[in-house]
């Protein structure tokens, strides 16, 4: 054997015994310098993770920054049989007990929340709606009703609660600055979609167990359901170890998982259907709705989920047994369409994933009535438009100043075309203009119009009604301002044919009436000047 077929020998029977050393599942980094006198039989005892120093990092600053009380950087070299830390330059790397690391809890955060969610606190118990931003501490639970909630971990994982669910924290541990988690979950019902950040060698840890299964992850996208039934399991990327305590299979992308509860069937593992094939849409929709059509892939029914892209909140999720979806009620934003057929079973396939942006622009709106500058009597007066695009809201605002720095009152935001204003106008010069909005924060104004209001008078109310052989007399309130007051008489409520009208100046008037016949009356209050009042309500008259 030749000296260079010696050495290369040496050094291969050196690679497998540093191998064979390692802990089960780390990922060990190459070392160089004086870090490769690690000693393999302390790296043995415990579960380690390797630390590889970056550019301008000193061997003191690190240990300083990770190991937790009661643990030195000269014990981290003793352990590492390193003799000087001076050493160690940028590339090189230590061994580090995770049993040394310096942990703390990490709240979580909720990035979104929609509908009725709520957060039972573990310090209180107390049971209060979970709201955007609100911090998720270990032993708190989150019950969502109609309503779905993204929460995001200490390490930019992402979780989405489906609607009907209840997800328990049961650990959210961060191992100082080194940027590893213990993350341990326990889904009781319902649904979860996750994205999990890839975790770092050794020792990081995702985990959700259900009364039935437990998944362990290291860097994935997968959806999990359990019931009463059992758990099933969809992944989408990367590998998830699923199945009962201590009888967990590796799922890889591609494929979904079941486990019946009380696990008597044992572990089913199928390959899921495939993603359906989309056709092209827009990248960006200037209208809604949109149409999202895509080739039949025989599956029984698709189910179609929308995210919002930068928060996560799950906006959207429903089934069809169609080949379309109308895309539609979306604000301004950026968003993800995930597309899956469901199998027999209900369960969901490969997602086929549409990234698109909604980005609707309110047009301006075509003014009716009243014109510009007219003078009405009706302390209510109705304002009438034209909207000119779709899915757009509205309102008018009425203000004492041209540049509209003083709203009086407005409208409700509503599609019509039409609205009152939310309180009676008092005598005097408005002026008006009516505000379109589309998708959340698109608006557009019309010019402005002037509007003279004269007031008017209080509606008049009738107080009683009584019947004296074939004759009606009729009592109403008097109204300080009016000097007389008009009456009207029909066959049918809504007065669209009247049958005698009069003018009166006293509150009460005689009416002689056809016995079997239904009558309604009302009135209205006049003044000497252009004032009156609005019709009052009407009052049904019958003579026996």
């Amino acid at each position: 054997m030749t000296d260079r077929t010696t050495r290369l020998f040496a050094l291969l029977v050196s690679a497998l015994i540093a191998l064979g050393s390692a802990p089960a599942g780390a990922e060990l980094s190459v070392t160089r310098g004086s870090a490769g006198q690690t000693d393999t039989a302390s790296a043995n005892q415990m579960p380690e993770w390797i630390y590889t120093l970056r550019p301008g990092e000193s061997f003191r600053e690190v240990a300083d920054e990770l190991l937790a009380n009661g643990y030195t950087g000269a014990r981290l070299l003793q352990y590492n049989r390193i003799s000087n830390g001076a050493t160690l330059a940028a590339g090189d790397s230590v061994r580090i007990p995770l049993s040394w690391l310096k942990r703390q809890p990490q709240p979580a955060k909720a990035t979104s929340v929609s509908g009725t969610v709520q957060l039972i606190s573990a310090s209180t118990g107390r049971k209060m709606p979970l709201d955007e931003n609100a911090l998720i501490r270990v032993g708190d639970e989150i019950l969502s009703a109609s309503g779905t909630a993204t929460v995001e971990l200490a390490d930019g994982s992402e979780v989405r609660i489906s609607p009907n669910s209840r997800l328990i924290f049961n650990r959210l541990t961060q191992y100082g600055k080194a940027g590893m988690v213990d993350t341990r979950l326990r889904l009781d019902r319902g649904e979860v979609h996750t994205r999990v950040k890839p975790v770092m060698e050794g020792g990081a840890r995702f985990e959700i167990e259900t009364p039935s299964a437990v998944a362990a992850v290291r860097g994935t996208v997968f959806a999990l359901q359990t019931s009463s039934n059992g758990s099933s399991l969809q992944v989408t990327e990367g590998t998830v170890d699923f199945g009962a305590p201590g009888k967990v299979r590796r799922i890889p992308a591609g494929f979904g998982a079941s486990l019946s509860t009380g696990d008597r069937a044992g572990l089913s593992i199928r390959r899921l259907p495939p993603a359906p094939q989309i056709n092209p849409l827009p990248a960006t929709l200037t209208s809604l709705p949109s149409t999202m059509t895509w080739q039949d892939s025989r599956a029984p029914r698709h189910r179609i989920d929308i995210f919002e892209t930068e928060s996560g909140r799950w906006v959207e999720s429903r089934t069809t047994a169609e080949n379309s979806f109308d895309i539609g009620l979306l604000d301004n934003g950026r968003y993800e369409i995930h597309l899956a057929a469901l199998d027999s079973r209900g369960i969901a396939g490969m997602p086929g994933v549409v990234p698109v942006e909604v980005d609707l622009q309110a047009r301006a709106a075509s003014l009716v009535a009243p014109n510009d500058g007219e003078t009405v009597n009706d302390d209510m007066p109705e304002f009438r438009w034209q909207l000119k695009g779709q899915n757009e809201v509205a309102r008018v605002e009425i203000a004492a100043d041209q540049n509209f720095s003083n709203l009086i009152t407005t409208s409700e935001w509503a599609p019509e075309n039409t609205a009152l204003p939310s309180r009676p106008l008092g005598p005097g010069k408005y002026y008006w203009q009516v505000v379109t909005e589309a998708g959340g924060n698109s608006v557009a104004t019309t010019e402005a119009r002037t509007l003279v209001v004269n007031g008017s008078l209080p509606p008049v109310r009738i107080i009683s009604v009584n019947y004296i052989d074939s004759q009606v007399r009729v009592f109403w309130e008097k109204v300080d301002t009016a000097t007389d007051y008009r009456l009207q008489l029909s066959e049918e409520p809504g007065f669209n044919n009247i049958i005698k009208e009069a003018t009166l100046s006293d509150t009460t008037a005689a009416l002689r009436l056809i016995p079997g016949r239904r009558y309604f009356v009302r009135l209205k209050a006049l003044s000497d000047g252009p004032l009156e009042s609005r019709w009052g309500p009407g009052r049904e008259l019958y003579l026996e």
